[in-house]
């Protein structure tokens, strides 16, 4: 087993609550970024899977924290795909700071035609860029 892509973060000031960590919606925004870099990292930027008349939309995410990050932190998103569907598919999501996982995410996406015309099932070459899903990780 490879290690998973990790996309680097340095916790910014603005993304920092009252509570002095990181404000929950901020996390979201990060797998967004994370799984960007991960597709571009295997092979497909997002505009080029765009231009082929693809896109995808997250239509579930599970969030659980274990301890908070703040401003200034250096942390990395490892990404990883969990599952492979006909029309969906599922990543994984480790917010670490150094070797301490804070967060664990997991986002489940459809794959969607950019016309608007709704659901398509999974093209081999968006396939490709995923990988193998990481069978140590239980669903």
């Amino acid at each position: 087993m490879t290690e998973p892509f990790v996309f680097p973060v340095t916790v910014r000031y603005l993304e920092v609550d009252a509570q002095n960590v990181v404000f929950n919606a901020w996390y979201l925004a990060w797998f967004d970024e994370a799984m960007a870099a991960f597709l571009a990292h295997r092979g497909l930027p997002y505009p080029q899977m765009l231009g082929q008349g693809y896109d995808v939309q997250l239509v579930r995410s599970e969030i659980d924290w274990r301890t908070g990050v703040g401003w200034g932190d250096e942390i990395g998103v490892a990404v990883s795909t969990a599952r492979l569907g006909r029309t969906s598919f599922v990543l994984d999501f480790d917010v670490r700071r150094g070797d301490e996982v804070t967060c664990a995410g997991r986002t489940t996406y459809v794959v969607i035609a950019t016309d608007g015309s709704g659901k398509r099932e999974i093209p081999p070459f968006v396939a490709d860029a995923l990988g193998t899903p990481d069978p140590l990780r239980p669903l």
